[in-house]
C-alpha cells in the first residue's frame, strides 16, 4: 500500500472506540470512529475507507444489516466485533460477507494481526499469496481473473466475491485436486491459524459453493474429505 490505509471504528461504546484508535493511530493507520450506522455513512461520504471494524451491537440499525449493505455496495475490508455468546451471529456475518471476526474482549495485538492480514488481502495486487498464481484460471467453465478478482460464469455472467471468497477460491484453484484441511485454508486464505471452533473456512466454503455449484447440496466442484477437509476435484488451467 502506497498511501495509509483508513480504519472505520463503528462501535457504540465510546471506551473502545478511544482506546483502539489510539492503538491504531499509534502504528500508523488513519483512524476515524462512528457510534452507530448513521455515523458510519457519514464517514464512509466523506473520504475512502479501507476497512471497518464493526461491532453487531448497535443502536438502531445493527451490525449484521450494516455488513450486508457494505458488501452489497463495495469490496471494502470488514471486520465484525462479537460477544463471547454471538457465535451464530458470528456466523452469520462471515455469510454477509465479513472478511473476519473477533469476539469481545479482545487483545490489541490480536486485532492489530486481523487488520494487516485483512488489508493485505484487500490491497492485494501483488501479495507474496497470490505470486504463484497467474493472470486467469480456467475450471469447469468457469473463469476468474487473478489480477481483477472477476469471476465469470460459464454463462458468461460475472459472478461478484467477497475478499474471503476470492482469497479461499484462488487457494482452491491453485491447489486443485489436493486434500485442504480447514487449518491448512486458513492459513492460505486467510493467513492465520484456526481456533478450536473456528467455522470461517466452512462458511465460506457453503458460500462459494451457492455460487459455483448447480446443485450446493450435493457439491462437485468443492467436495468435502470427511475427517480431513476439502478437494477441489476439477481439472484448472492456469495461464
Amino acid at each position: 500500500m502506497n498511501d495509509v490505509a483508513h480504519i472505520l471504528i463503528v462501535d457504540d461504546q465510546q471506551e473502545i472506540c478511544d482506546v483502539v484508535q489510539e492503538y491504531l493511530t499509534g502504528e500508523g493507520y488513519r483512524v476515524s470512529t462512528a457510534h452507530d450506522g448513521a455515523g458510519m455513512r457519514r464517514v464512509l461520504g466523506q473520504s475512502p475507507v479501507d476497512l471497518v471494524i464493526l461491532d453487531l451491537m448497535l443502536p438502531g440499525e445493527d451490525g449484521l444489516s450494516l455488513a450486508r449493505s457494505l458488501r452489497s455496495e463495495s469490496g471494502i475490508g470488514i471486520i465484525i466485533l462479537t460477544g463471547r455468546g454471538e457465535t451464530v451471529d458470528r456466523i452469520i456475518g462471515l455469510e454477509m460477507g465479513a472478511d473476519d471476526y473477533l469476539p469481545k474482549p479482545f487483545h490489541l495485538r490480536e486485532l492489530l494481526a486481523r487488520v494487516k492480514s485483512v488489508l493485505r488481502r484487500v490491497h492485494s495486487r501483488g501479495d507474496d499469496l497470490l505470486q504463484p498464481l497467474r493472470a486467469r484460471a480456467r475450471f469447469a467453465g468457469w473463469s476468474l481473473d487473478l489480477s481483477s478478482r472477476q469471476l465469470m460464469s460459464p454463462q458468461g455472467r460475472e459472478v461478484r466475491l467477497t475478499t474471503g471468497e476470492f482469497d479461499l477460491l484462488a487457494a482452491f484453484v491453485n491447489n486443485a485436486n489436493q486434500v485442504l484441511t480447514r487449518d491448512r485454508l486458513l492459513d492460505l486464505a486467510r493467513n492465520r491459524e484456526a481456533g478450536p471452533f473456528d467455522r470461517t473456512i466452512d462458511v465460506q466454503v457453503g458460500r462459494l459453493r451457492r455460487k459455483l455449484e448447480d446443485d450446493p447440496q450435493n457439491p462437485m466442484l468443492i467436495k468435502t474429505v470427511r475427517g480431513s477437509g476439502y478437494i477441489f476435484t476439477p481439472p484448472v488451467d492456469i495461464s
